[in-house]
């Protein structure tokens, strides 16, 4: 079976706590303070996809849970994304959030 692009499903929270206790428990993981370069909140270190949360706020992922896919190349992840019709709410060079032709939002994470 091919690896998986999906790197991350991230989950933001009104209750960060409560949602810590909620994955933490249906998942049987350990979810961690983010470490460098991975953004504010908590993620589990040891599963494939990883699953984070955070307090929810004013920003383009902290409206839905947002599944993350790896790319090798973001420049042209993102170029790709606005070719095939889709857009860039938020770029970036390690994680960027798109919308799809549809305008369902997901996010790429560099690998």
């Amino acid at each position: 079976m091919p690896k998986s692009p999906l790197s991350l499903i991230e989950f933001p929270a009104d209750e960060p706590q409560r949602a810590l206790r909620f994955w933490s428990g249906l998942l049987q993981a350990d979810l961690e303070p983010r470490r460098d370069g991975e953004g504010e909140g908590w993620q589990t270190h040891s599963q494939s996809p990883a699953v984070g949360v955070h307090a929810r706020g004013r920003g383009p992922g902290d409206s839905f849970s947002l599944p993350y896919f790896q790319v090798s190349d973001m420049a042209e992840a993102l170029s790709r994304v606005e070719e095939l019709g889709g857009s860039v709410v938020h770029p970036g060079d390690n994680w960027a959030i798109c919308k799809d032709s549809e305008g369902s939002p997901f996010g790429l994470a560099r690998a």
